[in-house]
This record gives C-alpha cells, structure tokens and sequence, in this order.
C-alpha cells in the first residue's frame, strides 16, 4: 500500500519528518497487514532509539542504584541521572537543577502538590480554582484535598468553542483563592489555554498557579521562567521517554516551605527511633529507590528533542493540524469539539451515529491507531452531553500521507456503517 498526498503545497513549514522516522523502529509496524498510522499520541509517544539504547545501556553498563555507593557504577550511575535532572532543567529553562522532583509522571507530580503544598497550606473554607476541561489527574487530587480540609472547588466553564471563560474567570477569582491549578493544553479539544494572562491576573493577588503541561511540554519550547508559573508537572512518555518517569517543576520557595510527600530512603537527612529531618532539594520528595533508568532515558528523550528543535516541532504540528482540519471538514457527518483559535494536534470528533470505540476498531482494521472514549475528562463529555469521542492526535513524525490515508478510511467507515 503506498499513501499519497494530496496537496503537499499545505506544508508551509521546512521540516520533513522521514529524517525522523527513520529513528523510530514500531513505526515500521504492519497492522492487520497495512502499515501503522499512529495518530494516539496525545495517550503516549513512541520512542527514538537512542531512548531504547539509553535503557539497554543502563542496564548492561551502569546498573546501580544513586546517590548511595561509592563504587563504580553507583558513582557512574549516579552522574547519569543528574545529568539527566540538568537536561531537564535546561529544557524548560528552570533557574536550578534543584527545582527538578523526579516523580512517576504528571499524574503522581499533581498528587504530591495538592498533598505535600495543600494540605499546609489550604484550609476551610478556601478556593481552589480549576477548569472543566481538566483531565482527571488535574481534577481528583484537588477533589480529595478539598474534602480532606473543607475547601471548595471553583471551575472556569468551557465555551461552545472550547475555550476558557474568562469573564467567568474574573469573577470567581476571589481573596478565598488559594491556588489556581489548569491544563496549558487540552486533551480533548486541542485548546492551547491563555496561561500567562492567566498567570499575571493570579500574581496581582499573590496567587500560585499550577500548570498541567502533560499535553503541552512535549509540543510547546516551554519557558517556566517567562511564564513565571509557581508549580509545572508534566510525564516523560508524552514526550519520547519511557513510561514511569514525570518531573515536577516548582519555584524553590515552595519546595522548601513543603513538606515531604512520601517517608522513606533518601529524603531523609538523619533518623532517630522517634524523629527524623529531611534531605535538601529535591531529594526531600523523591523517596526510596527511583527510576534511574527511566530518568536518564528521558534525558535522552530530551536530547533529541532539542535536536529536532521545540519551535521546529510547533510549526509543524500547527501544519499537519490545519491541513487535517482541513480535509475533515469534507466530511459532513463528522462532529469536531472544539475550535479554539491556538490549538494544538489534538482533534475529537464523532462521525454521525458510529459509536467512537466502533469507529477505532475499523480504523484498527486499516492500521490506523487512534483514541476512543472519554479521555479522563468524564465532565468534559457530560457537559457536551455526548458518551465519547474518536480522537487523532499528532506528533512531529506523523505526515501529511497518514492524514490523507487516514481521512480515506473515514469516508470507508460512513459507507460501512451505512450500507
């Protein structure tokens, strides 16, 4: 089968992803017996080899555990993930290495905000403001935290298009808010939300904020100084890693004044029979033994993503999104959510009455891998009043060839389902 495009005129931006997808091994997967068209990539990426090899390498040449051994490979092993915690704080431009919290990913990352942060310094009858559109992992912590102390949870409504609120905003902003916890980029809609106005209004009042960058780090050149946001959690599979490793990022102040969010090995300093003190920073958070080799492979992920260059990576993605956009706008019984003016590669649709998970199996069928179902955002499709979607999301090595091939099996499907 060989995919043809369209009208390759689309692309305005000089990138050309089969110099990268060469590097990656499963996209030379046959599904079903056609070539795979991965376009789940919102869910999780696939991996370069140099992020494989970097696991493999680990294992054979340096396995130890860190920071507790003065051989050879605890030392080596040691110095691997450091250096892993420095590439990460470069990435996103943190002041300090020791603003970097290794954790299991965003989701674990958000837990040990809403935790080790709320639970001192949250009490009743404070606000915690959140959005309707956040993913569950954004939404439960705060949930159990304001049913823990007695505090109230506050929502920025969503539009017909998707988009933030923002009249609605400035009125349940209020001297009751305690932190401001929001999605920078939308699983489900795609939405790139207006943090850094968000983030000044929040700073006039002395307001931290929050900032799910699970779908926005691994798309966006994120800056934490620019944005000047206090807390930033994001996972490393999203963006080429392995999975089990996320980073929170969080100013060094808050750090210091939180306490530790698990016991244990490690973030401790010294322990006596009835008492303890803890470690510095960041090890105060990071309990027992770690990931190590799932951080030093997510700083190779770093690595060649900082090759590939975050803005080059932006472009295209806008590309590949607008020409998708495009072409789905042929067919008349599909139904995109969202239509927000910044958006990123994330399209959900439903496709007249085909059920979502009806609709990913056929696409199975063709080798095209999407999304179906709700998305960890139940109040997102309660509000919508739908089950479910279909969702296609796009990374920098998915062509304008799958998204033609891609559009043909949806007008395959409408026949399909409606013989």
């Amino acid at each position: 089968m060989v995919l043809q495009i369209s009208d390759k005129t689309q692309a305005s931006v000089q990138f050309d992803p089969y110099l990268y997808r060469k590097d990656f091994p499963i996209l030379e997967t046959i599904v079903h017996g056609k070539p795979l068209v991965y376009f789940d990539n919102a869910a999780t990426t696939q991996k370069p080899e140099a992020v494989i090899q970097t696991i493999v390498d680990y294992y054979q040449g340096m396995n130890a555990n860190v920071h507790r051994a003065i051989h050879y490979l605890g030392e080596t092993a040691t110095m691997a993930f450091e250096e892993a915690r420095q590439k990460v704080a470069r990435f996103i431009n943190a002041p300090s290495a020791r603003q970097i919290v290794f954790t299991r990913g965003t989701t674990e990352a958000i837990n040990l905000v809403a935790t080790a942060w709320g639970e001192k310094f949250i009490s009743a009858g404070d606000e915690i403001i959140l959005s309707e559109m956040e993913h569950h992992s954004n939404l439960i912590p705060w949930q159990i935290l304001a049913q823990k102390v007695g505090a109230k949870l506050r929502f920025i409504p969503f539009t017909s298009e998707g988009v933030l609120d923002f009249e609605a905003f400035e009125k349940i902003l209020s001297n009751k808010t305690r932190i401001i916890s929001l999605t920078y980029m939308s699983n489900v809609f795609g939405t790139i939300n207006p943090i850094k106005r968000i983030i000044r209004m929040a700073k006039d009042r002395g307001i931290p904020v929050l900032l799910d960058g699970a779908q926005s780090v691994p798309h966006l050149p994120t800056d934490v100084q620019a944005l000047d946001c206090d807390f930033l959690a994001f996972s490393g599979h999203k963006m080429l890693g392995p999975t089990g490793i996320g980073v929170l990022y969080a100013k060094i102040n808050h750090l210091e004044n939180m306490n530790p969010y698990q016991g244990g090995g490690e973030m401790i300093q010294s322990v006596w029979l009835e008492r303890a003190t803890w470690n510095e920073i960041p090890y105060k958070f990071e309990a027992g033994t770690p990931n190590i080799a799932g951080a030093i492979a997510l700083g190779a992920a770093v690595d060649y993503l900082s090759a590939v260059g975050m803005k080059n990576i932006t472009l295209y993605e806008q590309e590949l999104t607008t020409y998708a956009l495009k072409k789905l706008a042929e067919l008349d019984e599909l139904v995109i959510y969202g239509n927000a003016p910044e958006r990123g590669g994330v399209i959900s649709f439903n496709l007249g009455e085909v059920h979502p998970h009806d609709l990913s199996h056929f696409l199975d069928q063709q080798g095209i891998a999407v999304r179906a179902g709700h998305h960890c955002a139940q109040p997102i499709m309660r509000k919508l009043d739908i089950a479910a979607t279909t969702r296609a999301s796009f990374y920098f090595y998915n062509t304008f060839e799958e998204i033609d091939y891609f559009v043909e099996q949806l007008k395959e499907a409408i026949t399909f389902f409606n013989p």
